[in-house]
């Protein structure tokens, strides 16, 4: 991956952790409620992260083969859940929808990581609970 690229995939991914932290701890009533439902339920209610960063993929015109070519490269490095990943294949009808659902995945779960840290920092250093 080129450096600009790799710039242009840390713009998103901290335009990413910025928008769903806000969201998330306003739905949830506060930071330590967000950070708590976050790591219990990512899909649950309040947080719905998969469909956030799907949303998220439509803003940034990432939700087509490029895009989620490119997020895969992004974060081609990082090591999988392989049973996780496994469930995406028979859900997947053709080869863009297996992309897609792995740069959803990927993405997503680079995101619940960042999210974490941002709200236990916000925590730390005086946020709001």
């Amino acid at each position: 991956m080129h450096p600009h690229e790799q710039e242009y995939f840390n713009v998103l991914l901290q335009l990413a952790v910025d928008r769903f932290s806000e969201r998330i701890v306003q739905r949830t009533a506060g930071a330590k409620n967000a950070l708590e439902r976050l790591r219990s339920d990512p899909q649950g209610d309040g947080v719905w992260l998969d469909a956030f960063v799907e949303a998220f993929f439509r803003d940034a015109l990432l939700d087509q083969p490029a895009g989620w070519t490119f997020i895969v490269q992004a974060l081609s490095a990082r090591r999988l859940d392989a049973p996780a990943v496994l469930t995406l294949v028979p859900e997947a009808k053709t080869y863009g929808e297996l992309v897609s659902r792995l740069a959803v995945r990927a993405f997503a779960d680079l995101l619940r990581q960042k999210t974490e840290e941002a709200l236990e920092q916000a925590l730390a250093f005086g946020g709001e609970e």
